[in-house]
C-alpha cells in the first residue's frame, strides 16, 4: 500500500481535550499527517497557549482551536457549526476528553458517577452525533474514539471509568451499525497505561510501578507517542474497511494472564 494512503493532507480533524497531555499528542500526530487541526479544551488559556505552540511549528492556517465543554451539546452543536463555517468540512473526529475519579465504589457520590459517565462516554454521543449529522451527507468521515483496556478490565476504586468506557466500546459499534452505510468508519482505541503528566502519581508508586512492569509483555508504560500511529491510521483511507473496532494498543497487557 502506498503511503499516500495515510495522508491526511487537506481534511479536517477536531480532538476533544486537546489542550494538553494525550490529546495534544494525537493532534499533533494528525498534523504531521497533514491534517487541519482544531483543538479543543474548557480553559480557554492553555488552549490558546497549545494552539499557539503548534501553530509556531505547523502554520496558522493548519491549527485552530475552539473551547467548549463536550458536555454542552448547545456548545457542541455550534462548535461544529462554527468548524464548518471557518475551517472546512470536518472529516475527522477524535473523541479524546475524559476524566477519572478514584474513589471505592461504596463511598462514590451519585454526582461523581455521573460525571464521569457524562464526561467519557455521553459526550462521544454528543460530539459524534453532531459530526454525523454533517460527515452522513457528504458520505465519508472518520471518528475515532479513545477507549481504554478498561472497556475489558476492571480494577478497585474506578467503577465509572470502568463502566464509561465499556459503555464507549459499545457505543463505537452502535455508530458503526448505523452510520458505516452512509460512509463513515467509527472505530476505537483501547490505550494501556499510558505515563502522562495525569499518571505520574502512579508510576511514582513503586508498587504500581513494578505491577505495570510485569504486567504488559512489552516491560514498559505506554508513551502517548505509541497512539499516534494507530490514530493517524484510523483517520485515513488505508483503514476503509476498518469499522466498529476496538485495537488494543497497551504493549501486550489484555492478552496474558
Amino acid at each position: 500500500m502506498s503511503s499516500a494512503a495515510f495522508d491526511l493532507t487537506g481534511r479536517v480533524a477536531l480532538v476533544t481535550g486537546s489542550s494538553r497531555s494525550i490529546g495534544r499528542t494525537l493532534a499533533e500526530g494528525l498534523a504531521d499527517a497533514g491534517a487541519t487541526v482544531v483543538l479543543n479544551g474548557v480553559d480557554p488559556d492553555r488552549l490558546e497557549g497549545t494552539r499557539r505552540e503548534l501553530a509556531d511549528r505547523f502554520g496558522e492556517e493548519r491549527i485552530a482551536a475552539r473551547a467548549f465543554d463536550v458536555t454542552d451539546e448547545p456548545a457542541v452543536t455550534a462548535a461544529v457549526a462554527w468548524v464548518e463555517k471557518e475551517i472546512g468540512p470536518l472529516r475527522i473526529l477524535v473523541n479524546n476528553a475524559g476524566i477519572q475519579h478514584r474513589v471505592p465504589m461504596l463511598d462514590l457520590a451519585l454526582a461523581d458517577w455521573r460525571r464521569v459517565l457524562e464526561t467519557n462516554v455521553t459526550s462521544a454521543f454528543i460530539v459524534g452525533r453532531a459530526a454525523a449529522r454533517v460527515m452522513v451527507p457528504r458520505g465519508r468521515g472518520k471518528i475515532v474514539n479513545i477507549g481504554s483496556v478498561q472497556a475489558d478490565l476492571a480494577r478497585p476504586t474506578i467503577a465509572p471509568y470502568t463502566t464509561a468506557k465499556g459503555g464507549l466500546r459499545n457505543l463505537t459499534r452502535a455508530m458503526t451499525a448505523e452510520w458505516a452505510s452512509s460512509g463513515l468508519q467509527t472505530n476505537s482505541l483501547a490505550p494501556g497505561y499510558i505515563h502522562t503528566a495525569m499518571t505520574q502519581n502512579l508510576v511514582d508508586d513503586a508498587a504500581f510501578n513494578d505491577w505495570i512492569l510485569g504486567r504488559a509483555p512489552a516491560g514498559r508504560w505506554g508513551r502517548p507517542e505509541d497512539l499516534v500511529g494507530p490514530v493517524v491510521w484510523l483517520a485515513s483511507d488505508a483503514s476503509d474497511y476498518v469499522n466498529g473496532q476496538t485495537i488494543f494498543v497497551d504493549g501486550g497487557m489484555t492478552v496474558v494472564v
